[in-house]
């Protein structure tokens, strides 16, 4: 989610693509989400911004149908690396994410920290096997 002004509000609102991106995720079946509130840097690494965007945005994909306390919000900046790998110095404020599953607790502060954490989705190897198919050509 872009966290700069003006283009948060966009993203969220009724056509925005933050929404259509969430709603389609559901939709398609994933059902493990990760939000990395980005360009951080842009709004001045402000804990206020942080907390409305993490608060508008659980409002929503709860509404989609994830459940916000299974989801990790994490403040980065991509263009300058804050936050991805390493903590980064410039949210002092930011204490990490924390999330719940059915599998347990899952804590950490930075955005590779919440990848790592997602649980690899079980597949039914014991049934046959199947393939979507999206075309048929008759030669």
């Amino acid at each position: 989610i872009a966290s700069g002004t003006g283009e948060f509000e966009a993203g969220i609102s009724k056509d925005g693509q933050t929404r259509e991106h969430a709603l389609l995720a559901f939709t398609l079946g994933v059902r493990q989400l990760i939000v990395a509130l980005n360009k951080m840097d842009t709004a001045g690494w402000a804990e206020a911004r942080y907390n409305e965007i993490v608060k508008e945005t659980s409002g929503f994909i709860k509404k989609v149908g994830y459940n916000p306390k299974s989801v990790p919000f994490v403040p980065i900046s991509g263009f300058n690396g804050d936050n991805m790998l390493e903590p980064s110095t410039n949210c002092p404020w930011y204490k990490g994410w924390e999330k719940e599953t059915k599998a347990g607790k899952a804590t950490g502060k930075t955005l590779l920290e919440a990848i790592d954490a997602i649980e690899p989705p079980v597949r039914p190897s014991n049934k046959p096997l199947r393939l979507p198919l999206q075309d048929v050509y008759k030669i």
